[in-house]
């Protein structure tokens, strides 16, 4: 079948109904109206400028380009792991470790799908590589900031207990083995929920587009178990990674704990 091109007008009337909502909710007096226009506005304006950099970026093919793409999604992500964090680590900790955690992740498991699995040619095709690292790199953000959360608010609020374990005898490894595997769970269990529901009670995101661009439904699955498998790999290896790290800093080499490293 073949594609179905949008126009500025069929774009226009998708934004006028989330305008309808803004006024909708500004008459119910909910207060985040201005916060609906102001979101659609950020994400059709940020949209639109990635258009024009993949374009180029297509057009050029050349990893020289595709580096410091790639190195400013990682940088973005690693804020936004760090602002999501109500007890965060002080100093470049505080950005470091999810940032680390997600390169670890998120660019390992993208190489091994390139080099190992599609086999692009070239090997670095932007069409392939982007969308790949970008969902790679969204949902390994979601489960490194989860699990940084459950790490530090745990130990803040379970702080004597921790302490008593350690003057027990326990080592620090023992003393946050419960809060330690609770954040890795938690950071993993929504793309394990992604994938127990995907297909039954919603179709993911990247078949949805495939399907929509006249790729063959079939075609399209086969592209999304891949993809689905891989997110959770690498979610679960980012998490893993945060999480272990995380809980080493918050301990000095003597292994007493410091939660003054927490701002």
């Amino acid at each position: 079948m073949e594609l179905i091109r949008l126009t500025p007008w069929d774009l226009g009337l998708a934004a006028g109904l989330v305008l309808l909502l803004a006024g909708l909710s500004t008459l119910l007096g909910l207060g985040i109206g201005r916060r609906f226009v102001v979101a659609t506005l950020r994400m059709a304006v940020q949209l639109a400028l990635v258009g024009l950099v993949l374009e180029a970026l297509f057009a050029a093919a050349t990893p020289w380009w595709l580096l410091p793409v790639a190195g400013v999604m990682l940088a973005v992500a690693g804020r936004e792991v760090a602002a999501r964090q109500p007890h965060r680590f002080r100093g470049g900790w505080g950005y470091g470790l999810g940032t680390l955690s997600m390169f670890v992740a998120a660019f390992s498991v993208t190489l091994l799908a390139l080099l190992a699995i599609i086999q692009p040619a070239p090997w670095h095709a932007p069409q392939y590589a982007i969308p790949l690292l970008g969902m790679l790199l969204g949902n390994t953000m979601n489960g490194v900031a989860l699990g940084l959360e459950r790490l530090t608010s745990a130990a803040v609020e379970q702080r004597a207990v921790i302490e008593q374990r350690l003057m027990l005898g326990e080592d620090r490894a023992q003393a946050l083995a419960d809060i330690r595997r609770d954040a890795m769970r938690v950071g993993m269990v929504p793309v394990i929920n992604a994938m127990a529901a995907a297909g039954v009670v919603s179709l993911p995101g990247m078949m949805t587009g495939q399907i929509l661009s006249g790729t063959p439904p079939a075609e399209a699955v086969k592209y999304q178990i891949l993809i689905m498998a891989l997110i959770a790999v690498g979610t679960g290896l980012g998490t893993l990674v945060a999480v272990a790290l995380g809980a080493r800093r918050l301990f000095d080499e003597r292994q007493r704990l410091r939660l003054e490293r927490l701002r």
